[in-house]
């Protein structure tokens, strides 16, 4: 439908819309208002700055849609939403070729010609590779741009043994490249290992912007070399890069970048009210493998949230559930290591329907009106579930099992209590049942409590005492949390004994109480050590014998697994919890 006759809901602003090409997933964002003749395509980072720069480039669209200019951002082939089994070219020419058929896409579905490109991290090289084979390109902005592709590699290896010593992961020494299970295709790294932006003859554009950062003097020098090559250069800082890419839940989007680039996309065309209509023809939305079907779609009141509904090739029962999977913290909806896609498709093999989708303020979906802020453990994300239940029962789906990991077995779970229509829970790492009132989630999550093991093996560490001593620890927050612990672990015979103290606690037993009623199975999936079963033992005591009360719950420990439950045996642990309850 054309966007000046799609329907709208005020005070709720639309997700992009999803169209599919050249194997993979795009966004389209149409300009508002009296629009100006340029467009932008983003060429995205990689991995897990991908990952958590996924709201800034969202964010980034819409405040260049509100200044009259169309987007589309897309994944590459082999990363996100993108189709399986992709051939890879020489080199980095897969994703220079997905690059420039996303180009001419845009140009048009937008009914612009002139072309800005905003390339971050890998995506700096990327675009560089197609600028030559580029009509009508008007500028690029480079953010934070990978320089030297050799430097590049040698920095995610550091980074990638940095990351799995911190989150306890064996290394996949057949992996070229592996940032938190999200692996780098080797054609793309050997062809990384040529590039080397300083060599540049020729400016890719005239009009260029790059924002670097403070601790990286290559960036800025490349700027330096650009005004060299001829090309007019705005050079800024890229304020708050770490505090962006370091966690995709603790990302905090850099206004001012956000700002200076709408400034300086808008500064290089004034609106036209000349300028006709975007392109009103039917885009293609869907594509699919051998085993499965795949339809991007807007869901929701007033298509407020981005999702993908994978379905069998062959028809599937009805009456069977499907399963609807819930984003963890801000992970877009592909999942932490991909692992949501790579269950979707492996569940449509055997004929189950799945959904994923972002909540409002997650990743690709915009807030709901008055929900700008944080969301997490909130009863607005309910409502989430419920309109996606809603999206499924309009295909035919009138049940589901949800399955989450931390936050999103938490709505997992309360969704389950609200809505009839969940059929089944698969809950991972569940740090709460029920979230305590008056609590901050900010506070929760810049400043985790943990377990009184955790803290009893790190106070025996050289480095904390160290830390200690330079002041790098609050000693006295620590202290409250070590006590808060204990007076958690006193507490648990009271707690079972009297079916909970506090309102919350009353609360927790009451909803396991409506799930049995309604004979809701529910898995509970936990790695060893988790701050998670400090909540279960509260409850079910240490030995969770108390959970012989309720026939419906299943409990299982699975061991050398991270929080995220990145390595292979864990996630197939996890898949083989959602199929047992689907197939059921």
């Amino acid at each position: 439908m054309p966007d000046m006759l799609r329907p709208s809901v005020p005070g709720i602003r639309p997700a992009a819309e999803p169209m599919t090409f050249a194997g993979t997933v795009g966004l389209f964002t149409a300009a508002q208002g009296v629009a100006r003749p340029l467009c932008v395509l983003f060429a995205s980072p990689w991995g897990l700055e991908e990952m958590c720069t996924r709201k800034f480039r969202r964010i980034l669209c819409e405040r260049l849609a509100g200044e009259g200019i169309a987007s589309l951002r897309f994944d590459y082939p082999g990363t996100g939403d993108a189709l399986d089994g992709t051939l890879f070219g020489p080199g980095m020419e897969t994703w220079v070729e997905a690059l420039l058929t996303a180009a001419h896409l845009l140009q048009e579905r937008s009914g612009c010609a002139r072309l800005l490109i905003v390339a971050e991290g890998i995506g700096a090289p990327v675009a560089s590779l197609a600028a030559d084979r580029l009509s009508d390109l008007g500028g690029i902005a480079f953010l934070a741009p990978v320089i030297s592709g050799r430097v590049h590699l040698r920095e995610l290896s550091a980074y990638s043994r940095l990351i799995d010593d911190k989150l306890g992961l064996k290394k996949n020494t057949e992996a070229a490249i592996e940032v938190a299970g999200i692996v780098l295709p080797q054609e793309i790294a050997a062809g990384l290992r040529g590039i080397d932006l300083m060599k540049l003859e020729t400016a890719p554009a005239h009009n260029l912007a790059v924002f670097s950062r403070a601790n990286r003097p290559d960036e800025a020098a490349f700027g330096g070399h650009l005004r060299g090559l001829g090309a007019d250069v705005l050079e800024a800082p890229f304020e708050g890069f770490e505090s962006l890419t370091s966690n995709p839940t603790l990302a905090v989007v850099p206004e001012p970048v956000v700002a200076g680039i709408v400034s300086w996309a808008a500064g290089l065309a004034p609106r036209d009210p000349a300028l006709q209509p975007a392109s009103v023809r039917a885009w293609a939305a869907s594509h699919g493998g051998e085993d499965y079907v795949e339809t991007a779609a807007r869901l929701g009141r007033g298509e407020r949230m981005f999702g993908i509904l994978c379905a069998p090739v062959e028809s599937h029962a009805k009456e069977r559930p499907a399963v609807l999977f819930l984003s963890s913290g801000y992970d877009r909806s592909a999942g932490w290591a991909r692992s949501t896609v790579e269950f979707a498709r492996a569940l449509a093999k055997e004929g189950i329907a799945s959904l994923r989708f972002d909540c409002a303020n997650v990743a690709d979906s915009p807030p709901a009106e008055g929900f700008a802020g944080q969301v997490l453990y909130h009863p607005v994300q309910v409502e989430d579930v419920r309109e996606a239940l809603d999206f499924l029962a309009a295909a035919g789906m009138a049940s589901a099992v949800v399955a989450g990991r931390c936050s999103g077995a938490y709505l997992g779970l309360q969704a389950a209590v609200a809505d009839p229509r969940v059929v089944g829970v698969v809950a991972v790492n569940p740090i709460v049942f029920r979230w305590q009132e008056g609590r901050s989630v900010d506070e929760a999550l810049e400043n985790p409590v943990q377990t009184l093991e955790h803290y009893g093996r790190r106070l025996a560490e050289m480095d904390t005492l160290r830390r200690v001593l330079r002041g790098e620890i609050d000693v006295m927050r620590k202290a409250r949390e070590v006590l808060g612990r204990l007076a958690v672990r006193g507490a648990r015979p009271l707690t079972r004994i009297f079916g909970g103290v506090s309102p919350r606690e009353r609360g927790v037993f009451a909803d396991f109480r409506t799930l049995r009623e309604r004979g809701v199975p529910v898995t509970l999936l936990y790695g060893t050590g988790e701050l998670g079963l400090e909540e279960l033992a509260l409850f079910f005591g240490r030995d969770a014998a108390g959970l012989g009360r309720f026939g419906n719950m299943r409990l299982s420990i699975i061991p050398e697994t991270d929080h995220n439950f990145t390595p292979a045996h864990a996630r197939a642990r996890y898949l083989d919890a959602i199929r047992s309850l689907a197939s059921g």
